[in-house]
């Protein structure tokens, strides 16, 4: 059985991977803010080469771009909209999938937040992770 398992709202969108996740964050960040709706987005960080998709046909890509000006590419379902996973040019190596996709959320627990600074005032992160900046020399 594979480790990662997930899927799109509608299910037309499905994936796994047979790796260990690499980390689980949060981001603070705008952008992440707004393709989520909502304060933050919970991230899944997995070997980029370890992500299989069963139907990549119903995958949509917005090519966005992060702070840092790397190129992100956010990829979704074409037919419901939700998003999979976010490709980043600064980081290749890692696939970010969208954590409210996977199958199992039992285990997940952010050991990092990222972009703090564009944090929501009411949003209340445990002292005990670490907590990222967007301009790490701050």
């Amino acid at each position: 059985m594979p480790k990662i398992q997930g899927s799109c709202l509608c299910g037309n969108v499905r994936y796994s991977s047979e790796a260990e996740p690499e980390m689980t964050v949060v981001c603070h960040c705008e952008h992440c803010q707004r393709q989520t709706g909502t304060a933050f987005s919970i991230l899944v960080g997995i070997p980029a080469e370890s992500l299989n998709f069963d139907n990549d046909e119903s995958l949509a890509e917005f090519l966005d771009q992060g702070d840092n000006g790397a190129a992100v590419h956010r990829k979704f379902c074409r037919n419901c909209g939700s998003p999979i996973v976010s490709l980043t040019e600064s980081v290749p190596d890692v696939s970010f999938i969208k954590a409210g996709t996977l199958d199992d959320k039992s285990w997940l627990e952010p050991t990092m937040h990222l972009w703090c600074d564009t944090a929501q005032p009411w949003v209340n992160i445990d002292d005990a992770v670490v907590k990222v900046p967007r301009d790490l020399t701050n």
